[in-house]
């Protein structure tokens, strides 16, 4: 069996004696769709954190294709191939689509003196242009991202992940503000990607239909600890998370 895309070793990580994250440890598989689930205050941000560097965990390691990653920041990790969107927008609404989605790609294009002296698009225009159509947002590809929906800049913001051609993607709340019709096109897009491409994902999500109809497997947390894993059906059954969720 090859290596997990993603290892999660024993990551903990604590706040003013406080344990958010307590001792969880994961595999993600190529081509996986895993979605991390959890009530609030369960640990699922913090342990995103400690996974992508803006944390360093307390205890434990991450590692991406079997190389040690742990508190590396998100530049080094787009280098080895992760990709990420935020729960907080971070599209620039000065900007034109294409422009921003352009400027996801400069960050992983040649050194700083060809992004000084080469081309303005740095020769991504073709790239861009490919993923906008993907998204189909082709209709507001030259329109400031500021004037977009709330889920139209959702889109911008899944495309600006996949510039960089990543192996892994990580996801924080992708359907978060998204109307049911554009939630159901992000779906269907994402699927396709990971079909065609064999990209690997991993969902935080609190839209529990959202990430059951999306993944493949699920890992709910409670309290910082893992307190079940399987398939969505599974998942869905278990009276463990049932009780976690209210509050049983």
């Amino acid at each position: 069996m090859s290596a997990p895309v993603l290892a999660v070793r024993d990551i903990s990580k604590t706040f003013g004696g406080i344990r958010a994250v307590d001792g969880v440890s994961f595999e993600v598989r190529a081509g996986e769709i895993l979605g991390l689930i959890g009530p609030n205050g369960s640990g699922k941000s913090t342990l995103f954190n400690c996974i992508l560097g803006q944390l360093r965990p307390d205890r434990g390691e991450v590692h991406v294709n079997s190389r040690a990653v742990s508190g590396r920041r998100a530049c080094e990790l787009n280098k080895l191939g992760v990709g990420r969107t935020f729960q907080q927008l971070s599209v620039f609404p000065q900007m034109s689509v294409l422009d921003n989605i352009i400027l996801a790609g400069q960050e992983h294009t040649g050194t700083l003196l060809s992004r000084l002296f080469g081309k303005p698009d740095a020769g991504l225009t073709a790239q861009a242009d490919q993923l906008i159509d993907f998204f189909r947002l082709r209709h507001l590809r030259d329109e400031m991202a500021g004037s977009l929906s709330y889920g139209q800049q959702k889109l911008v913001d899944a495309a600006m992940a996949f510039m960089a051609g990543p192996s892994l993607v990580l996801l924080d709340e992708p359907a978060g503000g998204v109307n049911l019709t554009m939630l159901a096109g992000l779906k269907e897009r994402l699927l396709t990607y990971n079909r065609e491409h064999g990209t690997t994902f991993v969902v935080i999500e609190h839209n529990m239909e959202f990430v059951m109809s999306l993944c493949t497997r699920i890992i709910v947390l409670a309290e910082g600890r893992i307190i079940a894993q399987g398939p969505p059906e599974e998942i869905r059954a278990n009276p463990t998370v049932i009780n976690a969720y209210l509050g049983g």
